[in-house]
């Protein structure tokens, strides 16, 4: 069955007349969400700790950050759009005590409320509503007049007038001009983390990894291995944007494409495919969840360890070098000392 969409039409902004809106946290998706919220009309507050760039920017837009216990308790729609890995504790220290009857609690993200690290009280409902894309394009095309498709869930039980609200908010972000897709906290957590996984970045990176030293192992330059197994794959997932896999085939030569078709299910077999169903069952069950949530109890030094390793790769040291060449690339480069 179709899912259910919601458009412009669909969607009335007077469900957020004489409500306060808090953003917790004004970050990629903060920022955006809040200045469109702000620019359609709503009474906009935000809810971030001082001393930090975020804080900062806030203030440079035009908003008076508040902590956000008070942000929360001044507020009558409160969207949590702080990092994963912060939300639960911070809701049970500082959240949760200053919610009150007939607030709705929101997220762009149901991580927390799914793997119930976070649990709206009795009396307020639990909402999401997922820009499917960064936050700077959400903004973007909210300024040029057009909209980021969204999703949206509500919590078991929420009422008709959680829906409107929910409705509302995505219009007031600019979501209903694109399209808002109705599904469940599940659904939204569960594929977002396996398409994060395995494909988006721990399919795709493992793989340009792999191929990349299968290159430099057989005697080819670091250099060649970069151009072919990192740098042209934005071409092609730039073909897979506006048209999918067949407008990537449609543009790309014969001979890559018969190499797609009669190798690519060489390096994706059925073996990989179990680990996939293996990944998606950890999800499922919450046992990633977990591993994630104790990781960062213990200050994350396994994640840490790891970020410190990739980041010192012979792949992203080529790259670091190459790009300088490129003048046409925004280069982004992160510290990669240890």
């Amino acid at each position: 069955m179709p899912a259910k969409v919601y458009y412009d039409s669909d969607a009335d902004l007077s469900a957020l007349k004489g409500k306060t809106i808090a953003i917790l946290g004004y970050g990629s998706q903060g920022h955006a969400q809040a200045q469109n919220l702000r620019d359609s009309g709503c009474t906009v507050i935000i809810g971030q700790r001082p001393g930090g760039p975020n804080y900062d920017l806030a203030r440079e837009h035009g908003f008076d950050p508040k902590p956000i216990d008070e942000a929360t308790r001044d507020a009558d729609i409160v969207n949590i759009l702080l990092p994963d890995e912060v939300q639960g504790d911070l809701y049970r220290a500082r959240i949760r005590d200053n919610l009150r009857p007939g607030n709705v609690l929101m997220c762009s993200h149901g991580f927390n409320i799914h793997f119930d690290q976070v649990r709206p009280p009795a009396g307020v409902d639990g909402l999401l509503v997922a820009p499917k894309g960064p936050g700077h394009l959400v903004r973007s095309e909210f300024v040029r007049g057009g909209g980021v498709p969204c999703l949206i869930a509500m919590s078991d039980g929420a009422s008709d007038e959680t829906l409107r609200i929910g409705l509302a908010y995505a219009k007031g972000i600019g979501g209903t001009r694109g399209g808002v897709i109705r599904t469940t906290f599940a659904e939204e957590t569960e594929t977002d983390l396996f398409g994060e996984q395995v494909v988006l970045c721990g399919g795709v990176s493992e793989l340009v990894k792999s191929a990349f030293q299968t290159l430099v192992d057989a005697g080819y330059q670091p250099e060649m291995a970069y151009f072919e197994c990192m740098h042209e794959l934005k071409l092609i997932v730039d073909l897979f944007y506006q048209g999918g896999l067949s407008y990537m085939r449609y543009s790309v030569s014969n001979t890559a494409e018969f190499g797609d078709y009669t190798r690519g299910p060489r390096i994706v077999t059925e073996e990989t495919r179990k680990e996939m169903r293996r990944i998606l069952d950890e999800i499922q069950t919450g046992k990633f969840a977990r591993e994630w949530i104790l990781e960062n109890r213990a200050g994350a030094p396994v994640f840490q360890a790891m970020r410190r390793r990739d980041r010192n790769l012979e792949i992203e040291k080529v790259g670091r070098r190459l790009r300088r060449l490129m003048t046409w690339i925004n280069a982004k480069e992160v510290d990669s000392s240890p």
